[in-house]
C-alpha cells in the first residue's frame, strides 16, 4: 500500500511537469558508477553516495537549469545489478518508473571499470526488463580522473549529435561539456527572440513564462511588454498556433559577442 500510495505521488508530480513541459532527465547505470556523486556534482543535492549496494532507494529528483537558459528536472535513481529480482523490481518501481518515463537517460558508466562492457549490457537489459529501453540515452563515462590522458570530452557521431561525454563528477572535470550535452540533446537548437507583447496579450505572457522561456523583460514607453525569449523552433511552431506572431521591427539589436542563435523581432 505504501509503493502504491507513492506510485501515485510521483504520477502526480510527472503530470505537472509535462503540463509545464520540464523534461525529466534520469541517472542509470550500474551500482556504484558514481550516479549520486555526478547528480551532487550537478544539482548540490546532498544525496547520500557511498560505494556499496543501493545506497540509492529513492528517487530524489531536483530542479537543474542549463547553460543556454533551458530547466529540467534530474533524477537520481538505485544502482542497477545483474539478475536484478523480480520482487526487487516491485518495491524500487517507484524510482524505476523515474526512468520509464524520462525524457533522456544518462547512463553513467565507471570508465575505469575492466567489467564495464558487461555492466553495461546489465544495465540495458534491467532497462528492457522495466519497459526502458526505448527512452533515448547519452552516455557518461565517469571515473576519467582514474585514467591517464583521458581528457573532459563529447563524443559525437556522423550527423555531430552527442552520444557520450567523459566526466569525472569526484574530480568536477567536464561538467561544462556535460551541460551542454544535456541541452543539445533535449532542447536542440534554441530561438533567441525579442517579442513586444501588448497588455492585453497578458495570457500570452503568461504562457511563456509556464514554460520558463522567459530570460528578460522590460517594459516600453507605450507600455508593451517587451520579452527576451529561448525557444525551440518546435515551441515557436505551437506558439504560433495560439496566438498571431508576425514580424515587428525590421532592425533588431545585436546579439552580445559572447552569445549564440538565430535572433528576430515578432510581435
Amino acid at each position: 500500500k505504501r509503493l502504491e500510495k507513492v506510485e501515485r505521488q510521483r504520477e502526480q508530480g510527472r503530470r505537472s511537469r509535462r503540463r509545464n513541459e520540464v523534461p525529466t532527465v534520469s541517472l542509470v547505470g550500474y551500482t556504484n558508477a558514481g550516479k549520486s556523486t555526478l547528480f551532487n556534482r550537478l544539482t548540490e543535492g546532498g544525496v547520500y553516495a557511498a560505494d556499496q549496494l543501493f545506497a540509492t532507494l529513492d528517487p530524489t529528483l531536483r530542479r537543474l537549469e542549463l547553460a543556454d537558459g533551458g530547466e529540467v528536472v534530474l533524477a537520481d535513481t538505485v544502482g542497477f545489478i545483474r539478475h536484478l529480482p523480480h520482487d526487487l523490481v516491485a518495491a524500487f518501481r517507484a524510482t524505476l518508473q523515474e526512468s520509464r518515463e524520462a525524457d533522456l537517460l544518462l547512463h553513467v558508466i565507471d570508465v575505469a571499470d575492466p567489467e564495464r562492457e558487461a555492466k553495461i549490457e546489465q544495465v540495458q537489459a534491467v532497462l528492457e526488463q522495466i519497459e526502458a529501453d526505448q527512452v533515448e540515452q547519452l552516455r557518461i563515462y565517469n571515473k576519467i580522473d582514474a585514467l591517464e590522458d583521458e581528457p573532459p570530452r563529447i563524443v559525437r557521431d556522423e550527423e555531430g549529435r552527442a552520444q557520450a561525454v567523459y566526466v569525472s563528477a569526484r574530480a568536477d572535470l567536464g561538467m561544462p561539456e556535460l551541460m551542454r550535452a544535456l541541452a543539445e540533446r533535449l532542447f536542440g537548437t534554441r530561438l533567441r527572440l525579442q517579442l513586444a507583447l501588448p497588455p492585453q496579450a497578458g495570457r500570452l505572457r503568461a504562457r511563456l513564462y509556464e514554460l520558463g522561456v522567459v530570460s528578460a523583460e522590460h517594459s516600453d514607453d507605450k507600455g508593451d511588454s517587451m520579452l527576451t525569449v529561448l525557444l525551440q523552433r518546435q515551441q515557436l511552431g505551437q506558439l504560433r498556433k495560439e496566438a498571431d506572431f508576425r514580424p515587428y521591427l525590421p532592425d533588431p539589436p545585436p546579439l552580445d559577442e559572447d552569445e549564440e542563435g538565430d535572433e528576430a523581432w515578432m510581435a
